[in-house]
């Protein structure tokens, strides 16, 4: 079956039994806000048993979602949980023509909007020390991959889909699945996305087409996934790659159809992007 036959089949699915066909791997939230509480408490249930352990917290994050950050900001204040002990790799960063990774000062770099968000709210009795925080750019990509390997690999792997289903920056390409950190070209289905939901008016010309990325191979190197897959936006654009995710046949042209491969996954939705697209194709 061709990729087409499988979209058009799996959209065709009802939600029950989308659900009753990946089973355990689907959690359905109400909204939105359900996702991003149940984000916030797997990392932090995680980070509270590694401490006290005297174990170390390793984990890959993204810049997409975002609405579990503030609660978890919350709740290492509320609970006192120290970050000493954990390291965090950020999925990506855009970067300019150039090649050069975007300046935390600038309006699209995720690192600026991850500083802004949380990292630069903790308590600096409690905070993560800088040099186990990594956001991929020029000046470390080469040596990520072995800084994973080096703190024992990934031990939770947060993340969000992106419509050509790619993971970070990990869009369709040959030889992806085993791709490692690097600068890659963005593509057109990404940028336009990307630019509906960045605020700039649709200015996809003046929009970065390069990044940095974790390649799918740490990605999916990760002892346990825990993805997002979300409209989160008044479109319903994120319906197919959330089927492909999780009952498609794995392929380069969608990055994600190889999650359902992995030992330990769970895809995180809402009762939004499991409907039925309004018309069929």
């Amino acid at each position: 079956m061709n990729r087409k036959d499988e979209i058009s089949k799996l959209l065709k699915l009802s939600e029950n039994q989308v659900r009753q066909q990946a089973g355990t791997h689907l959690k359905v939230f109400d909204d939105c806000d359900g996702i991003h509480q149940r984000i916030a408490d797997e990392m932090i249930t995680f980070i509270k048993a590694q401490n006290k352990k005297g174990d170390k917290s390793r984990f890959i994050l993204p810049v997409g979602p975002v609405g579990q950050y503030p609660l978890f900001l919350d709740m290492i204040h509320q609970e006192q949980i120290s970050l000493k002990n954990c390291w965090f790799f950020f999925m990506d960063e855009n970067a300019d023509n150039s090649g050069y990774d975007l300046p935390p000062a600038h309006p699209l770099s995720f690192q600026g909007e991850m500083r802004g968000l949380w990292l630069n709210k903790i308590d600096p009795e409690l905070a993560i020390p800088e040099e186990q925080l990594f956001f991929p750019g020029r000046s470390n990509i080469v040596e990520l991959a072995g800084i994973i390997d080096s703190v024992g690999g990934i031990d939770i792997c947060f993340g969000g889909i992106g419509i050509h289903g790619h993971l970070a920056f990990n869009e369709p390409e040959p030889g992806v699945r085993e791709s490692d950190p690097r600068l890659v070209h963005l593509n057109d289905f990404t940028i336009t996305i990307n630019a509906i939901r960045a605020k700039v008016g649709g200015n996809l010309e003046g929009f970065p087409r390069k990044a940095y990325t974790l390649g799918l191979r740490q990605i999916l190197g990760a002892r346990k996934l825990r993805l997002a897959c979300r409209n989160g936006i008044n479109l319903d654009w994120a319906n197919t790659v959330l089927r492909l995710t999780l009952l498609g046949i794995s392929g380069e042209d969608y990055p994600c159809t190889f999650v359902n491969e992995h030992g330990d996954y769970e895809i995180f939705t809402d009762h939004d992007t499991l409907r039925q697209p309004e018309i069929l194709l």
